[in-house]
């Protein structure tokens, strides 16, 4: 029997332990710890990766979100239609920054329903947040199209997606800014909290430089109130090393979710994730391989039985289903989906035989 963790965090450093070392020193031994160059050549590179014009370091996803928020100026009882298949910190974002999330169903392809946005919208909808999940893009022409018809913004939650693509086009692009999570989990993680927004509109990036650094605009001048969430040097450093070899790690990726389809497709008691097709309008980067299951919990714990770490996302709820912050919304799709939903393994050092076995045991489950 093998041992396979969902995810084993200590080879995200030991894997390339030398070159880590050799990075911090030479961070350290220059002093330059917070605002300096490593950050500012990261934040160019993040930019020109993703074909946006301006890029800024903060010190998680969901300061970003807020960032962005703020910087827009979401006034008391602005509503901003989100999915309810996404973490917490989608809608805190909304509600940190002084709106209201409205989470809404998902379609068939377990993201935000382009039809429920629609119906959601009302005289108090002044933006969009889609969230970029498991490493794909959302079907951005009708959003877009959506947004523009109601004027409304696009804010995308793209913390899993760093590097997927829609019809060319990068996640976090589409709209008038999006952030993207580092966090040691994600396709490309850093060594505790990190993140990044990114945007082409100037107003936005300036008013958002301001906001993460205390008030203080690009040449140091204080301009405004702001708040301290900074991505620091050492953290852009490893970012930097770790974005150069970045596309490899997606394609592994992508190879290990195109054998999970080929072995698991003849299962009719799964519902999978689109396979990796090299000609289609999603390049997806499979942040996750997430999939719905008939008798969920029995396969998770034959999984773990067999040596397999498996994952239920946010533990197992939908936004709208913490009745604790206020929701009263039923939304049969997304419920049911929390009913099913797993994760299995798709980290990109996992090896051939793993993965093999991975799905081994998922069919002989079905097929006892």
């Amino acid at each position: 029997m093998k041992n396979i963790p969902f995810c084993d965090y200590k080879k995200l450093y030991l894997n390339h332990r030398e070159n880590y070392l050799q990075i911090i020193d030479e961070v350290a031994s220059n002093g330059g710890f917070i605002m300096q160059q490593a950050k500012k050549d990261f934040e160019k590179e993040l930019s020109e990766f993703t074909g946006c014009n301006h890029a800024i370091g903060v010190g998680n996803c969901t300061d970003g979100l807020e960032i962005i928020w703020q910087s827009i100026g979401l006034r008391p009882g602005d509503e901003v239609i989100c999915s309810s298949h996404t973490f917490i910190a989608t809608a805190s974002s909304i509600v940190m920054a002084g709106g209201v999330p409205k989470p809404v169903e998902i379609g068939d392809d377990n993201l935000i329903c382009t039809e429920a946005i629609s119906d959601a919208i009302n005289s108090r909808t002044v933006g969009i947040m889609p969230t970029q999940l498991n490493g794909r893009i959302c079907d951005m022409d009708k959003i877009i199209n959506i947004a523009n018809k109601h004027k409304l913004f696009v804010v995308e939650d793209a913390a899993q997606a760093l590097g997927a693509r829609y019809k060319g086009k990068h996640a976090g692009t589409f709209g008038i800014a999006g952030a993207i999570s580092f966090y040691p989990a994600k396709v490309m993680g850093c060594f505790g909290d990190g993140g990044a927004l990114v945007t082409n509109n100037y107003d936005i990036f300036n008013r958002s430089h301001q906001l993460h650094d205390q008030g203080r605009d690009v040449n140091g001048d204080l301009k405004s109130w702001g708040r301290n969430s900074r991505l620091d040097n050492i953290q852009a450093a490893i970012l930097s090393y770790q974005l150069q070899k970045y596309p490899a790690v997606i394609q592994r990726r992508r190879e290990i979710a195109a054998y999970y389809h080929n072995r698991l497709s003849q299962l009719n008691e799964l519902k999978l994730p689109p396979p990796p097709l090299e000609d289609a309008d999603n390049f997806d980067i499979f942040q996750n391989y997430e999939f719905m299951a008939d008798n969920r919990d029995e396969l998770k714990k034959y999984l773990e039985e067999n040596g397999i770490k498996t994952l239920i996302q946010w533990n197992g709820k939908g936004i709208h289903q913490w009745e604790s912050l206020g929701f009263t919304v039923k939304l049969p799709k997304v419920e049911d989906f929390f009913k099913k939903c797993i994760m299995i393994p798709i980290w990109d050092y996992l090896m051939d035989e793993e993965v093999s076995y991975i799905a081994d045991k998922i069919i002989s489950f079905y097929r006892k």
